[in-house]
């Protein structure tokens, strides 16, 4: 998931094809981007997000959401139905595609297209890396070593100054402030500090 360059405030979802190279990138807001972020990095929020009360309320109901299905594109919208089982009766619900992912991902089922959709939204991306970190970055702070610790991501306002403040940080205070901003339930600087931890991981 990365900033979208189209809409200020949004955020690109990128679903890879399963057995391709073929790239769908979907726009979703801050707060459903949030809460995908969460479910991707495994934080456990000290109440419940609406997905996460959603998935509790359909687990107390021995509710089982079989699969999620984008079904049609238009006018820049996907849209997506939720299946579901009860009982043994199957169980179809329309909802928006943002929130209908943002749940797949905490009940772990798989999420479907058509080659339709696929065909006309799909992108190959000739750069791998693409979406990844520059690992090549310098990390000299450019002057942000003084001081860096009274700071906050909401106080630089440029990207590029943002990763190289980030880099400046330590471990160990990247992993406070990350459990910082979970209990405080602000859950963007949650999210900037931990892609931080997990982008040294793959180093």
């Amino acid at each position: 998931m990365t900033n979208s360059q189209i809409q200020t405030g949004a955020y690109a979802l990128i679903l890879a094809e399963e057995l391709g190279q073929r790239r769908i990138p979907i726009i979703v807001g801050m707060a459903e981007a949030q809460s995908i972020a969460i479910a991707l990095e495994q934080i456990t929020p000290p109440r419940p997000l609406t997905h996460d009360l959603f998935l509790n309320t359909m687990q107390s109901f021995n509710i089982h959401l079989r699969e999620i299905f984008i079904y049609k594109f238009e006018d820049d919208i996907f849209y997506s139905e939720l299946f579901f089982e009860k009982d043994g009766r199957p169980v179809k619900i329309d909802s928006r595609t943002s929130d209908a992912i943002a749940i797949a991902l905490r009940v772990k089922c798989d999420i479907f297209t058509t080659e339709e959709i696929v065909a006309k939204c799909g992108i190959v991306l000739e750069d791998p890396g693409f979406f990844d970190e520059d690992d090549d970055e310098e990390e000299d702070g450019d002057g942000l070593e003084e001081g860096i610790y009274d700071l906050d991501p909401g106080d630089i306002e440029d990207e590029v100054e943002l990763k190289k403040w980030l880099s400046l940080l330590d471990n160990d205070e990247l992993k406070s402030r990350l459990e910082e901003a979970v209990t405080k339930e602000i859950y963007e600087y949650a999210k900037m500090y931990q892609d931080e931890l997990s982008r040294r991981k793959k180093r």
